[in-house]
């Protein structure tokens, strides 16, 4: 009942209190009664909540529901429920980029080259860093055409270790981020490395490069993007998160602004629902 007194206390400005006591079937006495006492206790409450819930949603580029908007507050020591953050979210119309389907078409498995056979669906869930990556090519709208991006993702954490732009779809794009991920994590032999059929993978270039650093092989099923689900959600989680509903910029904009998502926000501060909500630099460290 209090919330329907708080509906008619806001919208009395602009309409007569005895139309809106009608319509949302409440009494014009119990109304003025209701506000004589003041804002009682949950009012309160929602008082002091709602400028933290609002500005922690902004804090975190408004892509947070109410899911992980509770869980921050938690490990931020700040006891509250799911559904006083989903009532105050709806109060002051915060609302998360809602996901959608991404197809994007960048796989031409139409070549020559071997194919390895998908060894990751053989495999348990990886129980440590660096014994299983997964890779994928994507395209970012610029002003100036499509931008390509390569990402090697570290499947046990989601943290993204490798990752390279390029104006063309090619052999080299998908090398670079390799090599970044070597670089930087420098993994053991036998670590696999898995993939969809598309060429530049399949390439003699990319293959001894994974050969050359003891990397196994691994690769999608023809036509089934489920086998490399890991990397179609992270793809539709930066183009919703990162990208839309931003207009497109231009190319240098856009790689400065996927990057400060990638390495900024994503690896370091991003609750992952897989990961008990922790951020990927998190669950890697929990480890130590």
């Amino acid at each position: 009942m209090s919330e329907r007194y708080a509906q008619i206390q806001q919208l009395a400005v602009e309409h007569p209190v005895r139309v809106l006591c009608n319509l949302l079937g409440v009494s014009r006495s119990g109304y003025y009664e209701w506000r004589g006492r003041g804002p009682g206790r949950r009012q309160q409450e929602d008082a002091r909540w709602a400028p933290q819930i609002e500005a922690l949603f902004k804090e975190k580029r408004r892509t947070y529901g109410r899911v992980r908007l509770t869980h921050e507050l938690r490990a931020r020591g700040q006891a509250c429920g799911q559904r006083r953050v989903r009532r105050l979210m709806r109060a002051r119309g915060l609302c998360a980029r809602p996901r959608r389907r991404y197809r994007p078409q960048t796989t031409d498995s139409r070549h020559n080259h071997p194919i390895a056979p998908n060894l990751l669906a053989q495999r348990p869930a990886p129980s440590r860093p660096d014994t299983v990556w997964v890779s994928d090519l994507t395209y970012l709208p610029t002003t100036a055409g499509w931008l390509f991006l390569a990402v090697v993702l570290d499947l046990y954490s989601r943290r993204v270790v490798g990752w390279a732009f390029s104006h063309q779809l090619n052999t080299s794009l998908a090398l670079a981020a390799l090599r970044m991920a070597l670089v930087q994590r420098r993994p053991a032999p036998g670590l696999l490395h898995h993939s969809d059929r598309g060429c530049q993978y399949a390439s003699e270039a990319y293959r001894t490069e994974l050969e050359t650093h003891g990397l196994v092989a691994s690769m999608s099923r023809t036509g089934n993007p489920y086998d490399n689900a890991a990397m179609e959600s992270f793809y539709a989680t930066l183009k919703i998160e990162c990208l839309h509903p931003l207009p497109p910029a231009s190319p240098p904009d856009t790689q400065a602004h996927v990057f400060d998502y990638l390495e900024v926000f994503y690896n370091r501060e991003r609750l992952h629902s897989a990961l008990g909500y922790k951020s990927p630099v998190d669950f890697e460290q929990q480890l130590n």
